[in-house]
């Protein structure tokens, strides 16, 4: 078939497709549908993908520019793939190309790409590990999974709830192994690029003949380039990977797992802001394949779609209630009231007695505390002044370990002073903690420990990371001090101690999520005390040890937990008993960005959307960043039907509203921060 047309998805924040002329010396058949090709656009030339053939345009074919060049390096990109893209770019009201070009690894969306390099293979594989006994339960768990699917092939969407050190990880290999021995390929998708190590270890060991690649943002472009060409040609037959994983086209796939599905890192916060946990679970019914999601503690979203009695389960509800290993117990919960107990440098009596004792049986503690450098501020009692960022609403960090203040939003940093810039002051004092202070208060008080710090100053990098989790492994750090970084899924068998700081905040944040993830932070967090044979303990700080949160967690009870919240915003009418979008502006002056979203929220006809409500544009919590004043507009409503039509309407409208030059908007659907 001869055709003249080639309609082409761009990465540009267009909501169209774009006509070129085909190659004089090439023919194109519907086959080609799915490849790469330059194209001129503008004063430039930029990689596309091929999304239609046509016989003729609106455009007389003598105005049209040619393709410059069809890429034949790679197999078409397959029609699921599409539907996927096609999907993601409807629901979360982005432009088709934009959606389609940014799943590509970065190399394949250059102009110029760099020569690929042959596979750094190692020599010889190790022989398969053995897979260690299952507990009953298990073997339940498998055994359920094995009925349904046996009495009902294709999609079956799972929540797996294990208390931590459950092996919900073995649940993962046994499955995989299942599929792999039917001949299909496994997607195993986890929150952040610090657990693919542990997890692409074990896998590994566990299957060393298959082939397995990892795709995160830490791979080189060459690397990421080669690995995602290997599951598109179906030679890796797992792909183990973060949020952009879940694109990633693979001709045989037949299970998807989404580890600590809770995970708010699985949410994009730029460009297309897309959950890929729940695209995950869209591409599983595309499919028609089994998914499983896995938590300890599940986000309230999966949780009510597998427990809520007023509406059909969605998802089915698996459960590991105790742990693993033989003789393994959840770690006694204590709550100290540091309304009676007197602190010394942020440390309660008790908690440092413990650390002592733990040092003296040759035990490793871990001091949880969510907030890294030395201290949260530098201030002037003399005059007032306070480190605060002249470029965002927001306080510059002390990182005294490097003499450095920097703002943690907008990353500006500067060197600290020697005396106030005020006043002249010479007895500026840093004001609260961080794990650096902590770090610094603990080698004083405990000078024959060994103490790590482990958070994003420390560990930069994945070499520095893997150094780290080798130093714990290996017993050569007595004491941790670590951020959310070490709260999940990690292993440490001598780890007996945890002890949790400053985590009243959350308590009563204007987010209301902020409960929801204070308990899942505590919970994990104490999830990697007494994982062996040694009993573990968790010592929580509080003003507030009466708090309901805290009664949960003393319980593990996340059951109780999460219906006393579920509760909570049914009658409030938040997610899941809602559907949220946020318009979000921001813009030099406050004045501009309150006005686009003022100007955008008069437009819709209350007839149309009677059941959408749109409420009055507010500054952002974060109201400054980066020197641009922040604002946003809350969308809403009890359909999600609903909301999404309104949405498609009011999108194209937004587009043409009149706004000054520096102005930049996005739409955010299902957002997650407040």
């Amino acid at each position: 078939m001869f055709v003249s047309i080639v309609r082409v998805a761009l990465g540009v924040p267009l909501r169209r497709l774009f006509d070129y002329r085909a190659p004089l010396d090439e023919t194109l058949t519907p086959e080609d549908i799915g490849r790469r090709v330059r194209v001129g656009f503008g004063t430039r030339s930029l990689i596309g993908v091929i999304v239609a053939l046509a016989d003729a345009s609106e455009i007389p074919d003598e105005q049209l520019k040619p393709v410059e060049t069809v890429l034949r390096d790679l197999p078409p990109l397959p029609a699921d793939w599409f539907r996927l893209t096609e999907f993601c770019a409807s629901y979360y009201q982005t432009p088709l190309g934009e959606v389609m070009l940014s799943t590509l690894p970065a190399a394949m969306r250059r102009v110029d790409p760099p020569k690929a390099r042959a596979a750094r293979r190692a020599p010889g594989q190790p022989a398969a590990q053995d897979a260690p006994a299952l507990t009953g339960e298990q073997r339940q768990v498998l055994e359920r999974v094995a009925a349904d699917t046996a009495d009902k092939p294709g999609f079956h969407a799972y929540l797996l709830h294990g208390v931590t050190g459950s092996g919900k990880t073995e649940i993962y290999l046994r499955l995989v192994e299942q599929t792999l021995t039917a001949g299909k390929s496994a997607l195993l998708l986890v929150p952040e690029i610090n657990l693919t190590p542990q997890l692409e270890a074990r896998v590994t060991a566990r299957f060393p003949d298959t082939g397995l690649v990892s795709l995160h943002s830490d791979l080189t472009d060459a690397t990421r380039t080669r690995n995602w060409k290997a599951a598109l040609e179906g030679r890796a037959r797992i792909v183990l990977g973060t949020r952009l994983a879940v694109f990633t086209p693979m001709p045989e796939l037949g299970l998807i797992v989404v580890d600590e599905e809770h995970d708010a890192s699985f949410k994009q916060q730029d460009g297309m802001r897309y959950s890929a946990r729940d695209v995950a679970v869209f591409r599983a019914r595309q499919r028609d394949i089994p998914i499983v999601l896995g938590s300890a503690t599940p986000s309230l979203e999966s949780w009510a779609n597998a427990t809520d009695p007023d509406t059909p389960a969605r998802y089915a509800l698996l459960e590991l209630r105790a742990r693993a290993v033989t003789g393994a117990r959840l770690p006694a919960v204590r709550r100290i009231d540091i309304r009676t107990e007197k602190l010394r440098d942020g440390f309660s009596g008790v908690l440092l007695q413990a650390i002592a004792q733990c040092l003296e049986r040759g035990e490793q503690s871990l001091i949880f505390l969510n907030r890294r450098g030395y201290a949260p501020v530098l201030a002037c009692a003399q005059c007032g002044w306070v480190s605060r960022c002249h470029r965002c609403a927001a306080n510059l960090v002390l990182h005294l370990a490097d003499g450095r203040l920097r703002c943690h939003h907008c990353g500006f940093e500067c060197r600290v002073p020697r005396a106030c810039p005020t006043c002249g002051n010479q007895d500026i004092q840093p004001f609260g903690r961080g794990t650096q202070r902590l770090e610094a208060v603990l080698t004083e008080r405990f000078p024959q420990a060994r103490i790590l710090r482990v958070d994003r100053d420390s560990a930069k990098s994945r070499k520095q990371w893997e150094s780290l989790l080798e130093r714990i492994h290996s017993g050569d750090a007595d004491i941790l001090v670590g951020t959310q970084m070490l709260a999940k899924g990690h292993d440490f068998p001598r780890l007996t101690l945890v002890g949790a700081l400053g985590a009243d905040a959350a308590l009563f944040a204007a987010d209301w999520r902020a409960p929801e993830r204070l308990f899942s932070q505590l919970m994990q967090v104490a999830g990697r005390a007494g994982r062996a044979d040694l009993p573990g303990e968790v010592l929580i700080q509080t003003q507030f040890p009466e708090h309901p949160l805290y009664a949960a967690l003393v319980r593990h009870d996340y059951p109780a937990f999460a219906a006393a919240q579920l509760a909570e915003r049914r009658h409030a009418g938040f997610p899941p008993y809602a559907y949220q979008a946020m318009l979000r502006a921001e813009a030099p002056q406050m004045a501009d960005a309150i006005a686009f979203l003022a100007t955008a929220r008069a437009w819709p006809p209350a007839v149309e959307h009677a059941s959408v409500t749109l409420y009055d544009p507010v500054p952002m919590r974060l109201a400054r960043r980066a020197n641009l004043e922040r604002a946003q507009l809350l969308v809403e409503s009890p359909s999600r039907r609903a909301l999404q039509a309104f949405l498609s309407a009011w999108n194209g409208r937004l587009a043409s509203i009149k706004a000054p030059s520096r102005l930049r908007w996005h739409l955010e659907v299902d957002p997650l921060e407040f």
